[in-house]
């Protein structure tokens, strides 16, 4: 399977254009997400792609840190924080993993569709622990494994990933329960304030955990 940069660099542009595939679903936890971030904080958004996500949160915070290891949706993001006059956005290419990120530490972290996508989640969890302040919050929503009534398209995705992977033309994806998810991210150090399927069909949970 190819280096995961380099594949994201690869299908940058083509990220940057697609649309949402659930707006509803995607409106519907930013401003659930919007709800827990203060005009104080200073937040980090990991695997953000092309920022899109924090340029919509910019405004509820004092600053913002969004971090890819693609330099590809780095670079677009910076132009779209240009396009549209952002101050409070800083772009920067680092892997969840990166010392860069812990020079400081943050009041939230957000993980929007990325912890599923990443070969070592433990790791990356108490990274993300380690970037928190005490009491800090850890957002994320992340695919699930699929159960009963998932879409046929869903499902015969799943089959053909593997192949897809080996052709370089899909990434390394880790489906797991909601439950083990939550299961993982309590034993990396934060207490779940919340969590949740927005709507209940969706196959991606929101969990809010607090750091403990």
């Amino acid at each position: 399977m190819q280096n995961a940069a380099v594949f994201w660099d690869k299908v940058s542009e083509k990220y940057a254009k697609a649309p949402i595939s659930d707006e509803e679903a995607y409106l519907y936890t930013l401003n659930k997400t919007r709800g827990y971030l203060k005009a104080t904080d200073h937040v980090l958004e990991v695997g953000c792609g092309t920022g899109s996500t924090a340029l919509l949160l910019a405004e509820n915070v004092r600053e913002i840190t969004a971090s890819d290891l693609s330099g590809k949706m780095i670079e677009i993001g910076r132009a779209q924080v240009l396009r549209q006059g952002v101050s409070n956005v800083n772009f920067i290419q680092a892997d969840v993993l990166d010392a860069d990120l812990v020079t400081e530490s943050y009041d939230a972290v957000l993980a929007h569709n990325m912890l599923h996508l990443l070969e070592d989640a433990p790791a990356a969890l108490q990274a993300i622990k380690d970037h928190l302040k005490p009491d800090g919050l850890f957002i994320s929503k992340t695919v699930c494994s699929f159960g009963q009534g998932t879409p046929m398209k869903w499902r015969l995705l799943k089959i053909l990933l593997p192949i897809m992977q080996f052709l370089g033309k899909a990434p390394y994806v880790n489906f797991m329960k909601a439950k083990d998810w939550e299961t993982m991210i309590a034993d990396a150090g934060f207490k779940i304030i919340e969590s949740g399927n927005f709507p209940k069909k969706a196959l991606s949970r929101y969990i809010v955990a607090r750091k403990t």
